[in-house]
């Protein structure tokens, strides 16, 4: 469900024509509804209704300040990946205490940042990583609160690139090498075994592979607790997914469901980290399309965004449906491959598929676009990073302006000898 629908042929979101976005705004654009955000934060909070619970924003999906204030607001936690994400969270207003901080690699730094500012807690991904926390809470004299991620060699059928849960997957530890590092914990002055940690993967679009880890997870704990290493908080993660052309994720309800079953009994604190399955549907991109061009093999539908704006398709082949901004009489089709102004041939956002006949000068909607959008472009081939929108009802505003040439420059700086 989302607040992205046609009236008198002309695509709207929630109650703002995109068409005159377009016309103050320039494109492309990433634009995103605000009841789309608040209804799909409340269904995913909802699911777990009655449940000791703490839903912690996945920040790496959208990381933009006015959707932040807006889950912060809704009363979401958040869970962050960098020493950046950390500052844009607490610049947006996000409690530190609801903070949750996970990956691979976190420096000196951001844990020494993470612990001054207090946050709930540090999944930790390795022995290495845990002891540089013990050391670091102890020249700051502080205890820290950790978790350890499992790696529970879970399939969750999902693009290999983001399947995080399998034995080959750099992501947490095996859970014969996670019960060893508790018990290294259980041992250190400066750290709190706080909980235990499990992530997947991403875009996951049926419950089984969450059921098949949360029984592997609930085997640990019940050895950690004969070890009397009692773990409080279960940090399950994200990757419930969502449709962007015919896929049957399970409903939030369905999803909750199979936490509640799995962690039945256990007298503990849940921690979830949403990201794609709230914002995902909530925002699509909005390009124009500059030229038509028929090859001797196919045809060729050249648009304003490229794979800088929106690198999804370019790098996982992913689909994004596409919407006439202005619906066409007949709603005609053709087959295209729709492409970007970057010099690869892997700047696509579809490719030999059946798109809307739009003229030079249309504009297209790539649906589905709120998640990993923003937060992955770049300036290659020196593109200016576009804008951002925000529609509330019958009113719209710019939470992110467009760069300018001199942005593109700017901090950089040529040395005395050249």
């Amino acid at each position: 469900m989302h607040h992205f629908q046609y009236n008198d042929g002309r695509l709207c979101c929630e109650g703002v024509s995109i068409e005159a976005i377009a016309e103050q705004v320039g494109t492309p654009f990433y634009l995103y509804s605000h009841a789309t955000l608040t209804r799909h934060f409340q269904a995913f909070d909802q699911a777990f209704e009655g449940m000791d619970r703490m839903v912690c924003y996945s920040a790496k999906a959208n990381s933009s300040q006015a959707v932040l204030r807006l889950f912060a607001g809704l009363g979401s936690g958040l869970d962050i990946v960098s020493g950046g994400e950390l500052y844009r969270g607490l610049k947006a207003g996000f409690d530190p205490a609801t903070i949750v901080y996970s990956g691979v690699g976190k420096t000196a730094a951001e844990i020494d940042s993470a612990l001054e500012h207090g946050i709930f807690m540090l999944n930790v991904e390795s022995r290495p990583e845990l002891e540089l926390i013990n050391a670091r809470a102890g020249a700051l004299g502080r205890c820290a609160p950790v978790a350890v991620r499992v790696n529970p060699d879970v399939d969750p059928r999902t693009h290999p690139y983001i399947s995080t849960g399998l034995k080959k997957n750099k992501f947490g530890l095996s859970p014969q090498a996670a019960i060893e590092l508790y018990r290294q914990a259980r041992d250190m002055a400066h750290v709190d075994v706080k909980g235990i940690d499990c992530h997947i993967g991403s875009q996951i679009t049926e419950a089984a592979p969450f059921r098949d880890a949360l029984a592997r997870l609930r085997e640990l704990i019940e050895q950690l607790a004969r070890e009397g290493i009692a773990i409080r908080v279960v940090d399950v993660g994200g990757g419930l997914g969502i449709t962007y052309h015919d896929e049957q994720p399970p409903h939030p309800m369905d999803y909750g469901t199979a936490i509640r079953e799995g962690l039945a009994g256990l007298d503990v604190r849940l921690v979830l980290e949403p990201g794609r399955v709230i914002v995902g549907n909530a925002g699509i991109l909005v390009t124009r399309v500059l030229y038509r061009k028929d090859g001797d093999q196919k045809r060729f539908m050249v648009v304003d965004a490229g794979m800088n704006d929106l690198i999804r398709p370019s790098l996982y082949d992913a689909f994004h449906d596409l919407w006439p901004v202005r619906e066409a009489a007949g709603g005609q089709r053709i087959r295209a491959d729709v492409v970007g102004p970057i010099c690869e041939t892997g700047d696509f956002l579809s490719r030999d598929r059946d798109v809307p006949d739009a003229a030079p000068g249309d504009l297209l909607a790539v649906m589905s676009a709120g998640a990993y959008g923003f937060t992955m472009a770049s300036n290659y081939c020196s593109r200016l990073r576009l804008a951002e929108v925000m529609v509330r009802d019958d009113a719209f505003g710019v939470i992110r302006e467009r760069q300018t040439y001199a942005d593109l420059i700017h901090g950089e700086s040529i040395p005395d000898f050249l």
